[in-house]
């Protein structure tokens, strides 16, 4: 087993000025996604044995951004069952925000024919409990059903100070955003929960700046710049338009300090700083894209001397 060092010359924006006893303590988080792939005999395997190389990490907590299946296997309770039996093989904690396989596409004939909005009610029912993340030992959170009474049923939206750091997850999935014009029921879930997402946004970066956060981790599944088109990173069409190109962005902008944003989707493991805003670079917006599918990986981030670092958490091949 082996760990590959990526050190901080991609940390550039995401400079922290915390505490001495801090910076000299440092803390890490584990972020990984888009996994397992594939039927049961193939692809738990190699999971659950980068879940152990994770726990003998021993990570503050790990974060799962979404797509525990992949988008050609079923979306049945059987596997629900297993995939909430890996995330409590974590023995510490380990918070989850949904994918696009987990049910936007389940209702393809190879997933099982499912009604997406039935997933989606069986994962919130499933995976979540108010108050508490998931893993053996569970992480304090804030639930968005329990603080906005107004967007009830968004318990997948979670948030949780940690030295310093306001993280939070956001439920953007991938094919889209489920911005589906051809299904009224598709469309009216995307505009509710864009309207619940946005709004939990801009409570993060407000509770930031009460909590003198000195820094903001968002976690997502979508790579929301898989589309853009040559003229504008989120074209008229985007289901990611609202949430990033007129909320996300400009908060960031306006903030100043540090953002890290975690995403999956695209299976390929990133560092980079893709965004901007009015045409103009946001250097405080780093991104990681975590690996996934047939690449079984994981992301050790480590916040220590004011700066984020990333290491690969690999199993033995």
């Amino acid at each position: 087993m082996k760990t590959t060092l990526l050190r901080a010359g991609l940390a550039l924006g995401l400079v922290m000025s915390m505490s001495a006893a801090q910076a000299q303590q440092g803390f890490s988080f584990v972020a990984l996604g888009d996994l397992p792939y594939g039927p049961p005999e193939k692809a738990y395997g190699p999971y659950r044995a980068l879940i152990e190389r994770i726990n003998q990490v021993g990570p503050d907590f790990s974060v799962h951004v979404g797509d525990f299946k992949s988008g050609s296997t079923l979306c049945s309770d059987e596997e629900f069952a297993n995939q909430r039996e890996h995330f409590q093989r974590f023995k510490g904690a380990v918070v989850y925000t949904p994918g696009d396989n987990e049910w936007t596409d389940c209702h393809r004939a190879n997933n099982g024919s499912f009604d997406p909005l039935e997933r989606l009610a069986a994962l919130r029912q499933r995976f979540y409990t108010p108050g508490r993340s998931l893993g053996q030992q569970p992480l304090a959170v804030q639930n968005q059903s329990s603080l906005m009474p107004s967007h009830g049923r968004y318990i997948e939206n979670q948030r949780w100070m940690h030295q310093g750091v306001l993280f939070a997850t956001v439920h953007i999935v991938g094919s889209n955003n489920n911005l589906e014009s051809r299904n009224l029921a598709a469309a009216q879930e995307f505009f509710d929960r864009d309207a619940a997402n946005v709004a939990w946004t801009e409570a993060a970066f407000e509770q930031a700046g009460l909590q003198q956060a000195k820094a903001v981790v968002l976690a997502f599944q979508a790579d929301v710049l898989e589309a853009k088109s040559f003229w504008e990173d989120f074209p008229g069409g985007s289901g990611f338009r609202k949430i990033i190109g007129e909320t996300l962005l400009p908060l960031a902008s306006r903030w100043g300090k540090p953002v890290l944003v975690v995403h999956g989707d695209s299976h390929q493991f990133k560092i980079d700083q893709p965004f901007q805003f009015n045409k103009k670079p946001l250097p405080n917006i780093t991104r990681l894209i975590v690996p996934g599918a047939t690449d079984v990986r994981a992301v050790k981030v480590t916040v220590k001397n004011s700066a984020f670092s990333f290491e690969m958490i690999e199993i033995a091949p």
